[in-house]
């Protein structure tokens, strides 16, 4: 049997935290064993193997654990890396809220600080609230009208103040210790994307594929760079990342443009899509991206996976490869999952594949048709890929295979964040702890 084995020097250093299962906030923990789904993957290779089959299956990929403490709430490279936690997940409890419209679409994320955890309500109520399950406030800026279209919003934290944008184009700051209101503003079109803080400013991209700088201060805007836009409008989240002198972010089209962080003077433009599919934008997802080093990556539902140098945008590499998910990069290997259940180990600097298994291969195959990978992240041990039909899947590291299935609702739930020893996911109507 072929090994690989890649030595990981990356320290993380976590917070201690118990779960309440007699609070308010949080339903009383369940015992998950009778909802874990054991079994073995057979082993089963046809005939002719491309990159949508098995692929070296039985290599094995040992990570010699030490990790690095990779801040959600500070996160601007959209890495989230190599995370110290190991738990095969038997106990549950939930935080429940109105439902939130069209969360499947939108895909609205938690966000982490030091004290706890903050979301929000149908109605577009803020609430933060600590690890022990105790509210710390609430806010909600909206007036009845708009309360009822149910907002969508988009976080950032930058020291004490949250930065919060919506689809309504509001975007305000809050005292992150209070919950009180500093500054409201409004633009014409809404937002739709990822805000990320650096040097007292944030970045964000509204439904015209315009990027926004503004400042955290006043909520003034510096500048704005306005890309490509069709008629028709998507309500997908666009992703951006940011360097010490560079803001880099994908439109709906699947342009990548990277500004200068202070003037917003273009450095570069590089396309992933070809014309014929510009003309049909709407039904093109993109992974968010993600930086490592000097490296940009990225992935599509149209069949490309993309290597891409940061100081020109030239295309390093790209691999024939259908993923959605935000891929994870851990010192030279990237793992990602594709949309029909691959789990692909990458080498990062020549773009070759070095492993595929299957996720899906012990499911029936009517639910093998419809179901998707929403997310994951990298444990010490394992992989935690959440799905479209409310399955978190355990992947063992090693072999690529899948050695738990644990049925957490019906419905779609997001992908994974792990903290404090922790894992939480998101679903239109609740948010989800496990340990």
């Amino acid at each position: 049997m072929n090994k690989i084995k890649v030595i990981f020097v990356i320290i993380l250093f976590l917070f201690g935290c118990s779960l309440n299962p007699n609070s308010k906030f949080w339903t009383e923990e369940k015992d998950l064993s009778n909802n874990l789904k054991n079994y073995k993957i057979v082993k089963v290779f046809k005939k002719k193997e491309n990159k949508k089959e098995e692929f070296n299956k039985n290599v094995e990929i040992k990570l010699i654990s030490k990790f690095k403490n990779k801040k959600f709430s500070e996160n601007l490279d959209n890495n989230f890396g190599y995370i110290n936690f190991a738990s095969e997940l038997d106990k549950i409890s939930n935080y429940n809220f109105s439902k939130i419209k069209d969360f499947n679409i939108y895909k609205p994320d938690p966000i982490f600080h030091s004290n706890g955890i903050i979301f929000f309500e149908a109605d577009g109520t803020i609430i933060n609230f600590d690890f022990n399950s105790k509210l710390l406030w609430q806010q909600n800026i909206y007036n009845k009208k708009e309360k009822k279209t149910g907002p969508i919003l988009y976080f950032s934290i930058y020291k004490n103040f949250l930065i919060v944008a919506d689809n309504l184009a509001k975007y305000y700051k809050i005292d992150l210790n209070s919950g009180g209101v500093l500054w409201i503003k409004e633009k014409t079109s809404p937002f739709n994307s990822q805000i990320k803080s650096y040097k007292n400013n944030f970045y964000l991209i509204d439904s015209d594929n315009v990027l926004r700088s503004i400042s955290i201060v006043d909520g003034k805007e510096n500048w704005k760079v306005k890309t490509d836009n069709f008629l028709i409008q998507s309500k997908k989240r666009l992703s951006l990342i940011v360097t010490q002198d560079k803001v880099i972010f994908i439109n709906k089209i699947g342009d990548i443009t990277a500004v200068d962080i202070s003037s917003g003077q273009l450095k570069w433009q590089t396309p992933t899509q070809n014309t014929e599919v510009h003309a049909g934008s709407f039904s093109v997802s993109n992974s968010d991206l993600v930086l490592d080093e000097k490296t940009l990556f990225i992935s599509n539902n149209e069949n490309g996976f993309y290597s891409i140098d940061v100081s020109g945008g030239i295309i390093n590499w790209r691999q024939n490869l259908l993923s959605v998910t935000r891929p994870t990069i851990i010192q030279n290997l990237i793992f990602t999952i594709s949309l029909d259940g691959n789990f692909v180990v990458i080498e990062k600097t020549t773009g070759n594949i070095i492993r595929i298994t299957n996720l899906f291969e012990g499911l029936k195959k009517k639910e093998r048709e419809r179901i998707l990978a929403n997310g994951f992240i990298v444990g010490k041990k394992y992989v935690y890929m959440s799905t479209n039909n409310g399955k978190l899947f355990l992947i063992d590291i090693l072999t690529g295979k899948t050695l738990k299935i644990i049925k957490i609702d019906n419905q779609s739930i997001s992908g994974p964040f792990i903290i404090n020893n922790f894992l939480y996911l998101v679903k239109s109507k609740s948010i989800i702890k496990l340990n």
